[in-house]
């Protein structure tokens, strides 16, 4: 098993920045890709960006490309989401996820097997 806790969410307002941290404990010897995801409210879960398990491979939503950036460190076991100039439709709960097949869709919530409880960030206009 493989335990995730995010940190780093907050209130902010729109066109700052925030960076998120998601910290792997347990089995991490098992996890290959890891991703975030958010959820607004009254939404679906949504893909926001994902990272192979060498960090070499990086995937991002449409709606965020170019503002956010994913990164790991896999010695410290954690991912980040560095994001910046944020919108009001970036509010949401972000979650990390983390994938124990090494080959996987890392733009899909099916190819992720752990997942955290997830950080609110809220971005105000």
């Amino acid at each position: 098993q493989v335990q995730l806790v995010e940190s780093g969410g907050g209130l902010v307002q729109a066109g700052g920045s925030l960076r998120l941290s998601c910290a792997a404990s347990g089995r991490t010897s098992s996890m290959y890709a890891m991703g975030w995801f958010r959820q607004a409210p009254g939404k679906g879960r949504e893909f926001v960006a994902g990272i192979s398990s060498t960090g070499g491979s990086t995937y991002y939503a449409d709606s965020v490309k170019g503002r956010f950036t994913i990164s790991r460190d896999n010695a410290k076991n954690t991912v980040f989401l560095q994001m910046s100039s944020l919108k009001p439709e970036d509010t949401a709960v972000y979650a990390c996820a983390a994938s124990s097949a090494r080959y996987s869709n890392p733009t899909s919530r099916y190819g992720y097997d752990y997942w955290g409880q997830g950080t609110q960030v809220t971005v105000s206009s």
